[in-house]
């Protein structure tokens, strides 16, 4: 899976001041809404705190990856956040998260789906590619790195 499918230059996000989990949920829905018009905001936030209420999505070592399905996607769509400061995001390992990759997928492709998550999970857990994603300078960068095209890891 080839994130850059799924994640544009203008979905990348950093310094982002999120307060809360419902905050970066709230950041979350306006902006895919925004880039695709399909895409209503209150419903996709509620379908992503529905997602929450199952279990968190908050991996450890910093690393969250809220997801869920909606109906009017018309195709999997990734955002990315590196947040200003981390935030409680009730993580398997109990620490605070500062970089978010939110996936959003059509209804039904539950399979497709699945296979994201998994590469996302994958690829952020190499500790040389979180380094170089905590450390870049700026966003172009951090896109690079996200997507595999920056000598990541």
């Amino acid at each position: 899976m080839m994130i850059h499918r799924i994640l544009t230059p203008e979905r990348t996000f950093d310094g982002v001041h999120g307060a809360s989990k419902k905050k970066i949920l709230e950041f979350i829905a306006d902006h895919v809404s925004s880039d695709v018009p399909e895409i209503n905001a209150k419903a996709l936030f509620e379908a992503l705190v529905a997602r929450e209420r199952l279990g968190t999505t908050g991996l450890g070592e910093g690393i969250a990856i809220p997801h869920c399905r909606c109906q009017a996607c018309p195709k999997p769509i990734g955002l990315f956040i590196r947040l200003a400061e981390p935030v409680d995001f009730d993580a398997v390992d109990r620490k605070p998260v500062d970089l978010v990759f939110a996936l959003i997928v059509p209804e039904g492709e539950n399979q497709e789906h699945l296979d994201i998550l998994q590469a996302l999970a994958e690829r952020f857990h190499s500790k040389p590619l979180l380094e170089k994603i905590r450390s870049a300078s700026e966003t172009e960068l951090l896109y690079q790195f996200i997507v595999g095209n920056g000598s990541s890891a």
